[in-house]
């Protein structure tokens, strides 16, 4: 499989803080869903590593996805929410993975997190610590 994440995207943008600044967001997505779609369109097999916090944004992938035969299947990592700060809280901003947030933006992100149902279709859901 393919990953697409936006961490990558940015970090070979030599952007090292989080949250991204609107214009670089902006650049990111358009330039991944490009990506997403030239990679969809020629039978290769994609995980989006994004967020998807909100359930508008999972609609909106969907709706883009499904015109090509593709229906996306979340995949939810429901972890604690102080396992996750402790996670955060751990970074060091080495590599495209490892972004540094501060704690209360890690908490508020963890906060508004819209959590996936099975009402929006297939959904696994992966059991944290």
């Amino acid at each position: 499989m393919t990953r697409l994440s936006v961490d990558k995207a940015a970090w070979q943008m030599g952007l090292r803080t989080m949250p991204l600044g609107l214009e670089d967001q902006r650049q990111i997505d358009a330039e991944l869903r490009v990506r997403l779609l030239a990679l969809v369109e020629s039978g290769e097999d994609v995980v989006l590593d994004f967020s998807f916090w909100s359930l508008s944004m999972r609609e909106e992938y969907c709706r883009m996805l499904r015109p090509l035969g593709v229906e996306p299947e979340p995949i939810y990592l429901a972890t604690p929410r102080d396992e996750v700060l402790a996670r955060v809280r751990a970074r060091r901003a080495h590599h495209p993975d490892d972004f540094s947030l501060s704690e209360e933006l890690a908490a508020e992100y963890f906060d508004h997190l819209e959590v996936p149902t099975t009402d929006e279709g297939p959904l696994r859901v992966i059991a944290g610590p």
